[in-house]
């Protein structure tokens, strides 16, 4: 098997999500989605270095598990295998996106490691395959980018690229995405998304007609959160929890909204993004 290059260094950006709609749950006990996927400028870092065997995961920073518990290094090892154990690798992972925030980190570190091991020992492997079976949005973050999607998150479709910056507020605690699902009832079910009218309203700077159907269940568990949109919406500012949460997104109408949101926040993990294609 050709050895390509012995090592590969990659970018696992976060995703937020541009609106969320639960459509229903299904026999499996998943739930069928719609939604908008969006890279953003805030991402892990990785390095992965080709080893005769074996897998090796080195992480700094964040509180994520180790070995097979993480994301990244099953990425390894279900790559490796399909690749027929060709060598091994040496992962380093330095977390900068928070954990349990949906942004997607783990999903994002996942996707990362398929695309180095492809470049590090090149075969014939489907990697959207590999992507789907360790998590629904791996698939969308191989690529990244702006993109529509059904079923749990495996079906994409990509949409033209938007411009557009981010404040990302977090409060102090995380949110368990099995949580949070398990937490729905079926009137927190809605219609899909208008997709369009979401995008154009970002583009223009207007606050967009999204809406996400998990905050209900995550007000549920957290009902600190519903304060929290509502001291958001309270500045005039148009919040939306990203994915289960408990991450709010806040399109930035001024630039120095993350400043404003620190003072009104304390304690508050905060940080301004902007869209990236991937």
């Amino acid at each position: 098997m050709l050895l390509a290059s012995m090592e590969a260094r990659e970018k696992a950006l976060a995703k937020i999500n541009l609106g969320l709609a639960v459509r229903r749950r299904r026999p499996d006990g998943y739930h069928e989605l719609h939604t908008v996927f969006a890279t953003v400028s805030l991402a892990d870092a990785l390095r992965l270095k080709a080893t005769p065997r074996g897998i090796q995961l080195s992480i700094n920073g964040g509180q994520v598990p180790k070995g097979a518990a993480n994301l990244a290094w099953r990425a390894a090892e279900r790559y490796l295998e399909a690749a027929g154990w060709p060598g091994g690798v040496a992962i380093e992972l330095e977390k900068r996106i928070p954990v349990a925030a949906g942004l997607g980190g783990g999903s994002a570190d996942a996707a990362a490691v398929l695309r180095g091991l492809r470049r590090i020992y090149p075969a014939p492997v489907d990697l959207r395959a590999l992507a789907l079976g360790l998590g629904a949005d791996v698939p969308f973050l191989l690529e990244g980018g702006l993109a529509e999607a059904e079923g749990i998150g495996e079906r994409t479709k990509g949409l033209a690229p938007i411009g557009g910056h981010f404040v990302l507020l977090k409060p102090p605690f995380a949110l368990e995405t099995r949580a949070v699902y398990a937490a729905l009832v079926p009137n927190d079910h809605g219609p899909p998304l208008p997709v369009a009218a979401i995008l154009e309203a970002l583009a223009q700077g207007r606050c967009p007609p999204w809406r996400n159907d998990l905050e209900k269940a995550a007000f549920r568990l957290k009902p600190e959160l519903l304060r929290i949109r509502q001291a958001l919406e309270a500045e005039g500012l148009c919040p939306l929890l990203s994915g289960s949460g408990p991450t709010f997104i806040v399109p930035q109408t001024e630039t120095d909204l993350a400043d404003r949101l620190r003072e009104r926040f304390p304690g508050f993990w905060i940080q301004t993004v902007h869209l990236e294609k991937g």
